[in-house]
């Protein structure tokens, strides 16, 4: 699955809160400078992490500096150019260690990886995004790039669509509203109504899938996994491709799997689960 075009800053900016009297923006602008590094972007200059943020290069010299310092940022000292170090990954590390829903999901998606022989993931909410907390790559995949911590737009993948299936109605459309909504594929459903229409459709038959909204050949069927609250606080999928199965084939076998699992797992989430 090819990584989609890098989305627009998420529209919850402290410019978006100003009497948000708590925020620490020195904090925010750190992160916003490790956020600039992606696919395509793995090494910049200080003028393209200004222009990247919106710092001005005073500041972007500041917090590259201490950045740097911490050791979350490397420089080469011949292209003058900076980089994330390893040690950006230890937050993701700790996350997955301390995480009770990644910890009791591992059973049931080491069970479907191991019955189905297809990519079983786990995925959370994350804004307009769904973020792969946990992922079993199957044998027969192809293209690899899609790993922990891989973003993907929730408006047209299945889990986002399974999960957004689960909000309150005015909830849900206030985070499509927020999202770029746009085709990835000619198979991307992308526009307002017809994607109120398939969630309406995953709240009846308790799943969702997609097939090539996101990258071709793809086939994604998701549940969500519900909180002691009724919220949803993330969604296993199975994914497999069309050169293995025909879709409707690929969903009819994989939505009973998926909704099992997810029904199992949400009858023992607290609801800080989501957390």
């Amino acid at each position: 699955m090819p990584s989609p075009p890098r989305s627009k800053r998420p529209a919850t900016t402290p410019a978006d809160r100003p009497d948000d009297t708590l925020m620490v923006q020195s904090v925010e602008k750190a992160f916003r400078v490790l956020l600039a590094f992606d696919v395509g972007r793995e090494t910049l200059s200080l003028s393209q992490v200004a222009d990247a943020t919106g710092l001005d290069k005073s500041a972007a010299q500041r917090f590259t500096h201490t950045l740097l310092q911490l050791g979350y940022l490397r420089k080469d000292a011949e292209t003058r150019r900076y980089g994330l170090t390893p040690r950006t990954l230890d937050l993701a590390y700790r996350y997955s260690r301390s995480s009770s829903l990644v910890e009791q999901a591992q059973p049931f998606l080491l069970h479907l990886s191991r019955t189905t022989e297809e990519t079983v993931n786990l995925t959370m909410l994350d804004r307009t995004h769904v973020i792969f907390v946990s992922r079993l790559v199957s044998h027969h995949v192809l293209n690899t790039d899609v790993m922990i911590g891989s973003r993907r737009p929730a408006f047209c993948t299945a889990p986002g669509i399974a999960l957004l299936s689960r909000l309150p109605a005015a909830e849900a459309k206030a985070i499509l509203e927020q999202s770029e909504l746009r085709p990835y594929t000619p198979h991307t459903v992308w526009q307002m109504p017809a994607i109120l229409q398939k969630m309406k459709k995953a709240a009846a038959d308790g799943y969702a899938a997609a097939v090539e909204e996101i990258a071709p050949g793809d086939i994604t069927t998701a549940a969500a996994i519900l909180g002691a609250d009724g919220r949803p606080v993330a969604a296993i999928s199975i994914s497999t491709s069309r050169v293995r199965f025909e879709p409707d084939a690929a969903i009819g076998r994989f939505a009973p799997l998926v909704v099992a699992a997810a029904q199992s797992m949400s009858r023992t989430v607290p609801i800080h689960g989501r957390s």
